[in-house]
């Protein structure tokens, strides 16, 4: 075939390993949970071939995650980066398989595989792309769709920006920074933070993290939020499934009419089914339906709507892109849920964001929340809340070295070595725990 790309089937082959826990500037964010760090942690990955060619990929930071990911080196020396099945079918092999009940109670998935499983798949693609000049989102099948939507989302939060000094304040800020720093706490500070991050970044959507204050209060922030922006800007609202049944009834029958949909409003596929049965708002869930074991039973009990796939949590680019079929046999609409990240995670999920057959919802990203960077040339630019896709070869990003020493420097410094909002939120209110339901 005249325009066929031709590989050496003897090369190139992974000869190295690189794993930087790395340490991020995060504000004082309320959740479900509890309050975000100071510094919110990630894990930047790094394939070396025996051609040099460097692959790279970004994981939400976890102490045990890492040292998992260190027992597998050893595993992936010698492997070719384009056997994508035969090295996950290693690396289950050696760890095993991980079931849903892992997942944990917190709003974040706490198992280990689906991290290893998408750090390795992504960084292989990375090589992969640069190897035969194609970008990720050509090799996951094609794109369909130049850009890539997104929607703001918002946080109730404390004064402050976070970083060394924790809720400190820059006097001097305007416009999205000055919002990024300043507290939001009721209605009002929703609106306008909602106001100064749409105005920054263009977003077309409009999402607020829950679970922090009754029910009342977030649902008045919402129907504010319908006040200030009109009918056109769809809405959605998570609490985190920290609402009982008869509470997410109730006041989800109020903001019928008012939300695109509601996020995990309960805990538990069946109470999920017995809320999606009482209202006419979509539900989507990150939370209820979170691996492929799942499925069956929310296809049997019909708990969602929508699922919100994550490909740090979900195993890889390819196993999201498995799950959009999923979803279109059965029915269901297909999202993407998001952590605090950097430009790594935000590339691969443009590009699968741009392959994915539909996408009818505007993908999460706290992305305007951070301030740190670690590829080279700056941050990602939105406009009108859509991120460009790459066309560069493989994610089309490079590490910045000064930047990636600054944040693991930072890693080092902070002393945190997993998530743990119960721990942060004690500081500020002493005696707070989580609960898994509390209203």
């Amino acid at each position: 075939m005249k325009n066929a790309i031709l590989r050496d089937k003897t090369g190139p082959l992974i000869k190295e390993m690189i794993i930087t826990p790395i340490a991020i500037v995060d504000p004082p964010l309320l959740n479900a949970a509890g309050l975000h760090a100071p510094y919110a942690l990630r894990t930047i990955v790094e394939l070396i071939t025996t051609d040099n060619i460097s692959g790279i990929s970004e994981i939400p930071g976890n102490i045990a995650i890492d040292a998992a990911l260190e027992s597998a080196r050893e595993l992936l020396i010698g492997k070719d980066p384009f056997q994508l099945n035969a090295i996950r079918y290693t690396l289950e092999n050696a760890f095993g398989k991980e079931t849903a009940a892992e997942r944990g109670d917190a709003p974040w998935d706490q198992r280990k595989l689906v991290h290893i499983f998408s750090a390795i798949e992504v960084a292989c693609m990375d090589i992969i792309g640069k190897v035969t000049g194609l970008p990720v989102v050509d090799i996951l099948g094609g794109k369909m769709r130049d850009r890539v939507p997104f929607s703001a989302y918002l946080f109730y939060k404390y004064e402050g920006a976070g970083g060394e000094w924790g809720f400190g304040l820059d006097p001097t800020a305007t416009g999205w920074s000055a919002a990024r720093q300043a507290k939001a706490l009721d209605p009002a500070g929703i609106v306008e933070q909602a106001r100064a991050m749409c105005k920054e970044f263009g977003f077309q959507s409009i999402k607020l993290k829950g679970g922090v204050f009754e029910p009342r209060a977030e649902v008045d922030a919402i129907i504010a939020l319908r006040e200030a922006f009109g009918p056109g800007v769809p809405l959605r609202i998570d609490p985190n499934a920290l609402w009982k049944v008869e509470t997410a009834i109730e006041y989800g029958r109020e903001m019928e009419g008012l939300l695109e949909y509601l996020e995990d409003p309960v805990r538990g596929q069946e109470n999920m089914a017995k809320v999606r049965k009482s209202l006419n708002t979509p539900l989507a869930t990150n939370m209820c339906t979170t691996s492929f074991e799942d499925i069956p039973t929310s296809i049997s009990l019909g708990a969602e709507d929508i699922i919100l796939s994550d490909h740090h949590f979900w195993g890889g680019l390819r196993a999201s892109l498995e799950l959009s079929r999923v979803c279109d046999i059965f029915g269901r609409g297909l999202s993407m849920h998001s952590n605090s990240h950097l430009g790594i995670s935000l590339a691969a999920m443009v590009h699968l964001g741009a392959a994915l057959p539909r996408l009818p919802y505007a993908l999460d990203t706290h992305y305007p929340w951070q301030s740190d960077e670690v590829i080279a040339g700056g941050r990602f630019k939105f406009e009108e809340g859509a991120v460009a896709v790459p066309r560069e070869p493989g994610l089309g990003v490079e590490l910045d070295r000064a930047s990636l020493a600054r944040l693991h420097q930072n890693y080092l410094d902070c002393g945190l070595t997993k998530r743990d909002d119960q721990v942060e939120m004690q500081k500020v209110v002493p005696g707070w725990e989580f609960k898994a339901v509390r209203w």
